[in-house]
């Protein structure tokens, strides 16, 4: 039932005799009856002739089929043409006020639907539209007073009690809504919705025990409804009548068995008791069901996904992620959510899959691209890498993170020109990135010394350490380039010392400051630093490496013995064989 929209738009008929009894007979009844009734007034008005009434009616008329086309602006003036003839027509009144309220001015239209109901004290319509444009205005009580004036005045009008409810409902006037649901069931008798709605009222009073009862006469009445034997074990669970809200619930399960919902308090109800089998036994269950939504399903994962890692859940959560992909194998998010889980616990393969399963069903989502070739590059798939970044450019061609994945793949797999010219395009884009520019300046620097092109391999790198004077990866690339080329060797034993200060025990960056001492002619120093990268490391490049110095310090023989061993490795120079064989250094 519609509480204030109901209100009659009448035919013209029906707006004219509201009593059944035409304009002109209805008036000529009343100035009868406020005769007999009231003292004769001191000014006598003039009546108005028949002739003018029939004016006034035809003016009426006219202003109704302009309403009825929505048109209300000329309907009004009709209407008030009319009035100006029959000013103490009820009808009239109430079209007047009614237009009023389509022009969305309901303080014009207040006097005149309270003269409405002031001349016509019968007609429910008349305290319908005064109490609608009481609310309009937000004066709440005044519009409880019109509902109340209708019950009491209004022969067999009680299903407007309904509408004051639902109005002392809305203003959160629950003790009178109450008396109102009161009236009510003594007029209609039991009534399941007043059950419903007195519970409401009970728990947003706080007032659990109540709303308890309310759900108890629920359960008899509806002895087969199951939301109603979820809704009263919720409320056994809100005040810690554990074990009745499981009873109930178990109630519910014989009622309809498999209930998802049934299953899943009965999961949340057994942790709280301690009974964590018990309560992966009933999450399972809920999951194991079509009838579950996937929303439901992946909101209740977000919850595990914010637990993870822990050993102690984690088997269960990776049993829910698959029972959702079979149980809704069409939905993106269900594969979407399940990598995000199975990235955190470290199943990155089978995360990357999901992620890709779920673009297949939806590619609209820039961060799962994003996770995609984030994992492509930690599982070391540049192939991949490219192939996914390329694919995403496809829909994001303004993301500079995609040209970044694409140009970092191509300088792994050593296609250095697609790479550099990935990473420009990339790095214009990221202007009002820093952070991200800088990642570009560090790949630029390899993929421009990959290619000679040295001048821009030394700017980008450069680049880097005005941003970023400690950043590991440029401080150890550029200087040990910078040693390979025999060129501003200075700079580079400034930079790979720094690093070396700064780490002191990794082998990588030892090895970088030993052999920028090696092209120095340092000998004894790099050989110092070489015995230390190589008693952590035995990467091959550090052992021959290692060898060349010992070579340099006249020791050929022991430099044979580390080039054998870095040939063992095989990650050697390619003048490794050369070396072993003829027992003489190469470069």
């Amino acid at each position: 039932m519609n509480t204030f929209r109901n209100i009659l738009i009448a035919t013209c008929c029906l707006a004219l005799v509201a009593t059944g009894e035409s304009t002109a007979q209805s008036s000529k009844k009343k100035k009868a009856k406020a005769a007999q009734e009231a003292p004769a007034p001191q000014v006598q008005v003039q009546a108005p002739s028949e002739r003018d009434r029939q004016i006034s009616e035809a003016m009426f008329l006219d202003g109704m089929k302009y309403f009825m086309l929505e048109d209300y602006q000329q309907a009004l003036q009709l209407f008030q043409k009319a009035y100006t003839v029959t000013p103490d027509n009820a009808a009239l009144n109430y079209k007047i006020g009614e237009t009023y309220l389509h022009l969305k001015e309901p303080k014009s239209a207040m006097p005149f639907a309270q003269a409405a109901v002031n001349l016509e004290k019968k007609n429910a319509y008349y305290y319908l539209l005064l109490a609608q444009l009481h609310t309009e205005q937000q004066q709440y009580d005044a519009a409880a007073q019109a509902f109340n004036a209708l019950l009491a005045n209004v022969p067999n009008s009680n299903e407007y009690l309904f509408n004051l409810a639902d109005l002392y409902l809305s203003q959160s006037r629950y003790d009178d809504a109450l008396k109102t649901y009161e009236r009510i069931e003594k007029e209609f008798g039991d009534m399941e919705q007043l059950l419903v709605n007195r519970q409401q009222i009970y728990l947003r009073q706080k007032n659990v025990d109540k709303a308890i009862a309310e759900g108890e006469k629920l359960l008899k009445s509806n002895p087969t409804e199951i939301r109603y034997f979820l809704s009263q074990a919720e409320l056994y669970n809100a005040s810690r009548r554990t074990d009745e809200a499981i009873s109930t619930l178990n109630k519910a399960l014989r009622l309809e068995p498999g209930n998802p919902f049934a299953h899943l308090m009965l999961s949340d109800l057994s942790r709280q008791k301690g009974e964590f089998k018990e309560s992966e036994k009933q999450v399972k269950l809920a999951f194991a069901s079509s009838e579950l939504d996937i929303d439901t399903k992946v909101r209740i994962l977000v919850d595990f996904i914010r637990q993870l890692p822990n050993p102690q859940i984690e088997p269960v959560a990776l049993e829910l992620v698959d029972l959702t992909i079979e149980k809704h194998p069409e939905e993106a998010k269900a594969y979407a959510v399940a990598a995000d889980l199975q990235t955190i616990v470290g199943k990155k393969a089978i995360a990357r899959d999901n992620y890709l399963k779920a673009v297949k069903l939806d590619d609209s989502h820039f961060k799962i691209w994003q996770q995609i070739v984030l994992l492509d590059a930690e599982l070391e798939q540049p192939a991949e890498m490219v192939e996914h970044a390329e694919q995403a450019l496809e829909l994001f061609p303004n993301q500079a993170v995609f040209w970044f994945y694409s140009g970092t793949g191509h300088l792994i797999e050593k296609n250095f020109e697609k790479a550099v010219k990935a990473l420009e395009y990339g790095k214009r884009l990221s202007v009002s990135e820093p952070e991200l520019e800088m990642q570009f300046n560090m790949q630029l620097g390899d993929g421009y010394n990959s290619l000679k092109d040295f001048k821009k391999s030394d700017s980008a790198y450069e680049a880097v350490l005005v941003q970023d004077a400690n950043n590991e990866h440029v401080l150890n690339n550029y200087s040990y380039f910078l040693s390979l080329r025999g060129e501003k060797l200075d700079r580079a034993k400034q930079m790979s010392e720094q690093l070396v200060k700064q780490h002191p025990t990794n082998p990588t960056y030892l090895d970088t400051y030993a052999w920028v001492l090696y092209k120095m002619g340092n000998y004894t120093e790099a050989r110092k630093f070489l015995e230390q990268a190589v008693a952590i490391s035995d990467d091959a490049t550090i052992v021959e490496h290692y060898g060349d110095v010992l070579y340099k310090l006249g020791k050929k023989d022991e430099a044979v013995s580390q080039w054998q061993k870095a040939k063992l490795k095989g990650e050697a120079s390619a003048f490794i064989d050369r070396k072993i064989k003829e027992k003489k250094l190469y470069e």
